[in-house]
């Protein structure tokens, strides 16, 4: 099987190299667990270092704000777009009804499902793109009517992004939980983490000016992957997995 190098520092050795290339996997996890630095990781290493360009859809925060805060990681995204090999498509606008100044947007009219696909494939097209990444999956919430419509329109967009062949990862979010609380919740809406072919939960517990941060390899089609909790910290450089050996097995 084919794989594509994660950009996650520590974490393609213990998935046999990296995420199946083809696939979509669901990077799920809190309020501040570090999905929206995960996933630009993904993109940004991918295009800069790997040389596969990269979309980035964002559904909940406006990209200026975005490009700031990937500042401190050493990511300009500015350049990576100037260069050609990364693009954001910014979907928080139109989610809300306003305009954007981006180059890459949808109307202002809202979300439809359709119209975010096409809008996809066509940038991707454009620049050859290998990588997508969706931040997140929640934002596609506020335009369904239902849980049942938004799980169709979560089916329907896995089906369509396995049919292009990109690289896909996208996040959700759930509330923090604990294993020792009952069963655990890997999505909001219960569905996603059934058609994704890679699971990973991120993990954030912060006491005063303590931080314990853990991810999890909930799945993994295809690959013998870790199946402890595994240490990892959001350094300067971005997300780095601790070796398992390095600390303690949970």
């Amino acid at each position: 099987m084919k794989r594509v190098k994660t950009g996650i520092y520590g974490l393609d050795e213990l998935i046999e190299g990296g995420f199946p290339a083809g696939r979509t996997v669901l990077v799920s996890g809190g309020c501040g667990t570090g999905k929206t630095i995960f996933s630009m990781q993904f993109a940004y290493r991918g295009a800069v270092e790997f040389d596969e360009p990269a979309v980035f859809v964002t559904l909940d925060e406006r990209p200026k704000m975005i490009r700031e805060d990937m500042l401190r990681f050493g990511w300009d995204l500015k350049k990576a777009e100037q260069q050609g090999k990364f693009a954001i498509l910014d979907a928080s606008a139109a989610k809300v009804g306003f305009p954007s100044d981006e180059k890459y947007t949808l109307p202002q009219s809202g979300i439809d499902i359709d119209k975010l696909l096409m809008k996809i494939m066509d940038i991707s097209q454009q620049m050859g793109a290998k990588r997508v990444v969706i931040d997140s999956i929640a934002g596609l919430g506020l335009q369904a009517e239902n849980v049942n419509e938004i799980r169709k329109t979560i089916l329907k967009l896995n089906y369509l992004l396995l049919k292009t062949n990109y690289t896909t990862v996208i996040t959700s979010e759930i509330a923090e939980q604990s294993f020792e609380s009952g069963p655990m919740m890997f999505s909001k809406y219960g569905v996603e983490e059934y058609v994704a072919d890679g699971l990973i939960v991120l993990h954030y517990l912060g006491i005063g000016t303590q931080s314990n941060r853990q991810l999890y390899i909930r799945k993994m089609r295809g690959t013998k992957h870790f199946e402890d909790l595994i240490p990892m910290e959001i350094t300067p450089k971005g997300i780095v997995v601790k070796k398992p050996e390095d600390e303690y097995k949970i």
